[in-house]
């Protein structure tokens, strides 16, 4: 029997994005697990060899589906020669991974006071987060254009296009009122009409407002950063010169910021 602060949840199925090093799963939803769109779970794994034992290998993954939606869903990089992600990318449907039922996490639209501009900006599996959100219909209540902006290295790790591209096609009418702009950025494949850039030097050089067809507007733009440590710390400098800040007591800001490892 599993202590109360965990929950047993069973694999349902997995998705091979890059073989051998991007992965999504969805596990079945324990009851009354609940979570903000944007948060983060531990997902808990016996000791390698020891499947009856209680878990003792924890690692933080971001939800991809929505708070109302089921069921859970997990987006991961594999790590190789790492404890837990290789066991991951094994784990077949029916077998079982726990979940610690607290919820991780500030990276949440009510970080923001509604309205403006939204700008979604990931590296890697950071993605994960924004993709909660946009899966969540009160993100697209809550601003007038969303931005999402992903960089990557190479063209296949552009994950999750067929749900992209119907936010895509249905931006703009019920229930996904907001205007809804994708961009891209691989740093090592050429995409037509996109920079082989990273995202800091674009938001330095503006190359990003001019793929986004927007300039960044403190007074009605609000940012999001999730991803590589370096590129959070690079882009929140950036764009504090630019008048972005984290809200603190009383004062809701408009950047937020969450290193995703």
């Amino acid at each position: 029997m599993t202590d109360s602060k965990y929950a047993k949840a069973t694999v349902l199925g997995l998705r091979e994005w890059v073989p051998g090093k991007l992965l999504s799963f969805t596990v079945s939803r324990p009851e009354g697990f609940s979570f903000k769109a944007g948060q983060f779970a531990r997902l808990g794994l016996p000791p390698a060899g020891q499947p009856d034992a209680e878990p003792s290998v924890w690692r933080a993954y971001s939800l991809v589906n929505g708070p109302d939606q089921s069921p859970l869903e997990f987006y991961s990089i594999v790590v190789p020669g790492g404890e837990f992600s290789p066991r991951l990318a094994e784990l077949a449907p029916g077998d079982t991974l726990y979940l610690d039922r607290t919820l991780f996490g500030f990276l949440t639209i009510d970080r923001f006071e509604p309205g403006g501009t939204l700008w979604l900006i990931a590296t890697g599996t950071g993605l994960s987060a924004y993709l909660s959100m946009l899966n969540d219909p009160a993100t697209w209540a809550a601003f007038e254009h969303i931005i999402l902006v992903h960089g990557v290295r190479t063209c296949p790790e552009l994950a999750y296009g067929d749900e992209i591209a119907h936010w895509q096609s249905r931006a703009g009418t019920a229930p996904f009122k907001a205007r809804f702009t994708y961009l891209p950025i691989p740093t090592q494949d050429t995409l037509p009409g996109t920079p082989q850039a990273r995202v800091t030097p674009l938001i330095d050089n503006g190359q990003l407002e001019t793929l986004a067809g927007v300039k960044l507007d403190p007074a009605t733009h609000k940012i999001m950063l999730c991803g590589n440590p370096a590129m959070v710390t690079d882009a929140r400098a950036l764009l504090k010169d630019k008048g972005f800040a984290v809200g603190r007591r009383g004062v809701p800001g408009n950047l937020a910021v969450e290193n995703y490892w």
